[in-house]
């Protein structure tokens, strides 16, 4: 069996775009519904979960979440499943955690340059400054404790 990656779509027009790279990257990913139970998620054994963007805003009467369990599974072993939040999904995770999430100005579209000021991680050999692509209309203000 292989090392999975489980990307929950929330309506993004980038998921498929994002696994892709997964796969390129030599990772399986698999795509699922943001509404996939827990339960099934869990029984793929992933790696880790991606949470995809959206259209929505967190304060949408009809946006859609996840289970506040989501943010607590463990793995197999015991250690917590690692889940990376883009767009809409790290604005959900960090709004179900207590962080602050805000309308912007005006919503953003198209190309921006990334500023990296950590890059011992996730972003590792990723140069500061690279062109990468955005469409949002709200932004975290605040990280969740």
């Amino acid at each position: 069996m292989h090392e999975r990656i489980i990307i929950l779509d929330f309506g993004s027009q980038y998921t498929q775009l994002i696994a892709r790279r997964i796969r390129e990257s030599g990772v399986y990913s698999e795509i699922y519904p943001c509404t996939e139970s827990l339960d099934a998620i869990l029984a793929m054994k992933p790696k880790g979960i991606i949470l995809s963007g959206s259209p929505y805003s967190v304060y949408d009467t009809d946006a859609p979440l996840f289970a506040d369990e989501l943010l607590h599974a463990s793995r197999e072993d015991g250690s917590q499943l690692p889940i990376l939040g883009i767009c809409y999904g790290l604005q959900a995770m960090a709004y179900k955690l207590g962080g602050k999430v805000v309308n912007a100005q005006a919503k953003e579209y198209g190309r921006a340059e990334i500023i990296i000021d950590d890059p011992s991680d996730l972003l590792n050999g990723i140069p500061s400054g690279s062109t990468v692509w955005m469409s949002h209309g709200d932004h975290l203000a605040s990280l969740p404790d």
